[in-house]
């Protein structure tokens, strides 16, 4: 491994509280390693956004090409009032989970008003993708930009979550988990339609994956037919993970707390009550953000600090 000597000035919360945060010293900083995780978080930066984009395309294809003309055949160009019903829920879904993942991109967390990277030495914690600065600031080093309040960095909307976007993370954390678990029910549906498979019994279900794959490596399922099976997986999964996420966000920010600060055992300094925690994240017009995703939370860019300070006055 080769590594590298530099004079760096720590920048840690941890540092800090040593009374070394304005000296400086040699230190020795293993690059390769350090390299290393940098181009796997970069990779992932890029992989996962295409991730997202291609599973919304083909939800989309099989939703309103497959499903919906196989579920509820009509002869004409009438649809049936149930099919409407349907492909309104779908839409509704849908449409606030593509919004909240735009909101969450178009109103980022990032400082205006600094554009300094810091540096910080190697026995930082905080080392691998952020810094800790100071007064719940970070530096991320994927965005390359000083964070306000960061609760963690999103590869799935290749930037970082936090006061000024958490809301709508949080919403299109929830409609992506409904428009999952919806879309499962609907392949479901396909399926006992299509191919008569009954799934009164919960093991049909566990069993689809595996004794699909052995019937595609025989010859007795087509290749479009196991793509629609991992599918139904690739939904339940992410509808999953996805409502699990969205719990664990909501606890924290009842708490007056980020993912940083969880990792690290660390409190907001400036803690109110649930009440006030829930309402400077999801604004005044809250109702309104359940439903639609508009703006919700009177932020001004690159003065956080001011407007959190007023809200807990």
């Amino acid at each position: 491994m080769h590594y590298k000597r530099i004079n760096t000035l720590c920048l840690s919360s941890s540092c800090a509280r040593k009374g070394c945060a304005k000296t400086t010293a040699p230190l020795i900083w293993p690059a390769s390693g350090m390299l290393f995780r940098m181009v796997k978080l970069r990779l992932l930066n890029m992989i996962a956004p295409a991730y997202f984009y291609t599973a919304t395309v083909v939800t989309f294809a099989l939703y309103f090409l497959l499903f919906m003309p196989t579920i509820f055949p009509t002869p004409g160009v009438t649809l049936s009032p149930t099919m409407l019903v349907h492909i309104a829920v779908f839409l509704f879904l849908m449409g606030n989970a593509l919004g909240n993942y735009i909101m969450t991109i178009w109103y980022p967390s990032e400082s205006a008003n600094e554009t300094v990277i810091p540096v910080c030495s190697p026995d930082c914690p905080d080392r691998i993708d952020a810094h800790y600065l100071l007064n719940g600031r970070h530096f991320c080093k994927v965005c390359k930009k000083v964070i306000l309040k960061r609760d963690h960095h999103c590869f799935f909307t290749g930037n970082c979550i936090g006061n000024r976007n958490m809301r709508y993370f949080i919403m299109f954390s929830i409609y992506t988990s409904c428009c999952c678990l919806y879309s499962l029910v609907i392949g479901v549906a396909y399926l006992t339609v299509e191919y008569s498979i009954s799934f009164e019994n919960p093991l049909t279900f566990l069993t689809l994956l595996p004794l699909s794959t052995g019937y595609f490596f025989v010859g007795l399922i087509s290749g479009p037919q196991f793509f629609l099976v991992i599918m139904l997986y690739v939904w339940l999964g992410i509808g999953l993970v996805s409502a699990g996420f969205c719990c664990q966000q909501l606890l924290l920010v009842a708490r007056g707390q980020t993912w940083c600060e969880l990792q690290k055992g660390q409190f907001s300094e400036c803690r109110g009550t649930w009440r006030a925690n829930m309402s400077d994240v999801f604004g005044s017009r809250w109702v309104l953000g359940l439903f639609l995703p508009v703006q919700t939370v009177e932020t001004i860019p690159g003065k956080w600090q001011v407007y959190h300070d007023h809200k807990h006055d």
